[in-house]
């Protein structure tokens, strides 16, 4: 991945975990990367993704040459280390149990700073890998921003790490796959009443459940 205008102006300490995830990537569960020309080349938008493992927000991240931000539950500010490692990363806490308006607005600013952040629609990893059904969250806050949303899809990453392994399965391939940018016209319905924002969700859910594994002719 060449350097180029927005690596630069990656923070230092992003910057560092950024080639640091994509050298572990690409040396332990390198496979096939996808659609990276569907990345918006100016402006803020949101990246949705599948979530089966704690492997994913590094391995998505390191695909985009830009300084991205992502979601972490509260908890997990338990300690001084883990704390100033996430805020320095500019990740944005939530609390998953009840609407969280602050980590709303957090990306709303985001964007309004033509920033990109990654977010999760199911809210949580996966149990078995397969998709689950999204979270509203996410729609409210693609429709609030009315911004561009790519669709993302991680293969692999459950095999690889999935929830309840004690350790990741190096050599394990996982194959990132990005997809169209879906316009706010596409995702939201404002006549739908209280079910637009799961409405909203539910459509981006169904573009990345769309994207499929690339498929290469044997020679």
């Amino acid at each position: 991945m060449p350097r180029t205008t927005d690596h630069l102006q990656m923070t230092p300490i992003y910057g560092f975990f950024h080639y640091l995830s994509k050298g572990v990537y690409d040396a332990f569960f390198r496979g096939e990367v996808v659609g990276t020309e569907n990345f918006p080349t100016s402006g803020p938008f949101l990246i949705a993704s599948n979530h089966a493992s704690h492997l994913d927000p590094p391995i998505v991240g390191s695909q985009i040459s830009r300084q991205m931000r992502f979601f972490a539950r509260k908890t997990l500010w338990n300690s001084r280390i883990s704390s100033w490692w996430l805020d320095k990363v500019e990740t944005i806490p939530v609390d998953r149990d009840s609407g969280d308006v602050a980590a709303i607005r957090r990306v709303l600013q985001a964007l309004q700073e033509d920033r990109a952040v990654v977010l999760f629609p199911e809210g949580t990893r996966s149990e078995d890998g397969h998709l689950q059904k999204p979270k509203a969250g996410v729609g409210l806050m693609a429709c609030k921003a009315a911004a561009a949303v790519v669709p993302c899809r991680v293969f692999g990453s459950f095999e690889a790490f999935g929830k309840g392994a004690k350790f990741p399965r190096f050599g394990t391939p996982v194959t990132v796959v990005f997809g169209p940018p879906i316009t706010a016209a596409e995702y939201d319905l404002p006549g739908s009443g209280k079910e637009r924002y799961q409405i909203a969700s539910q459509r981006i859910m169904d573009r990345i459940a769309a994207l499929q594994m690339p498929q290469y002719p044997v020679i």
